[in-house]
């Protein structure tokens, strides 16, 4: 098994490094956040070789080697995207466990990874461009607004892609993150704020490239996309302008 634990926006560039470690009987697992990442890899590596996965956390790097937890319970979820439930996946569930990290094997992991990409592509956007913690930004009507729409328009994405996620998954998602701590900020807002590249086009920038493909309109996305891509771009090298 290989563990993919790269930025969304490395998994391209990482994976011919990843040849002499795949062999016939080998998994790849991506815990990238975002929806492209198994897609990515079985276009070099085939379907065979790679099965869905996500994480939550909310933790971020102090240091070298130095984690901080900040909040939610770890979880990860891996399923085989044919959505058959396999020996292989098993066999990683229980690998983990013994690890002593939960984890799940959902159904349906293709609805696993859109319900994540929902929640984190809302908060995440909202946050770097409000510049305010998760407290804040769902206290303020404005601001609270904005997350159910980024919602809406990630659910119509993947509804036009025949993505059976439940009706009511964004009054849930609203009441899990009336659950999170009032100082928390995703990595993407941390990385735009504090001038890194950021998986900006694999969050946002997704739901408006993904729209495009089936007809649907983000505007939302596509502001927050648009306004967050100069600093994005100067992050990246590929842009200079004053700070």
């Amino acid at each position: 098994m290989v563990l993919l634990g790269v930025k969304a926006y490395q998994v391209e560039t990482v994976l011919p490094a990843l040849h002499p470690l795949v062999g016939p009987e080998t998994t790849i697992v991506p815990l990238q956040n975002g929806v492209e990442a198994p897609n990515q890899i079985a276009k070099v590596f085939g379907t065979k070789h790679v099965v869905g996965g996500l994480a939550k956390i909310i933790s971020f790097k102090v240091g070298a080697g130095h984690i901080h937890h900040a909040g939610a319970d770890p979880y990860i979820a891996i399923g085989d995207m044919d959505k058959r439930p396999s020996e292989r996946t098993e066999r990683i569930r229980r690998v983990f466990q013994r690890a002593g990290i939960s984890v799940d094997v959902p159904a349906d992991i293709e609805i696993a990874l859109w319900k994540k990409f929902l929640f984190v592509v809302s908060w995440g956007g909202v946050g770097a461009m409000s510049d305010a913690p998760i407290g804040v930004i769902r206290s303020i009507p404005e601001t609270r607004k904005m997350l159910k729409q980024s919602m809406a328009e990630v659910l119509s994405v993947a509804k036009a892609k025949k993505i059976l996620i439940e009706e009511d998954i964004i009054q849930h998602t609203m009441a899990f993150v009336d659950t999170l701590p009032a100082n928390g900020t995703t990595s993407l807002q941390r990385d735009i704020m504090g001038g890194y590249p950021s998986e900006l086009d694999f969050w946002n920038g997704a739901v408006v490239r993904l729209g495009k493909k089936v007809g649907v309109n983000t505007p939302l996305n596509s502001f927050i996309f648009g306004s967050l891509l100069p600093r994005e771009l100067r992050a990246k090298g590929n842009l200079s302008f004053p700070e």
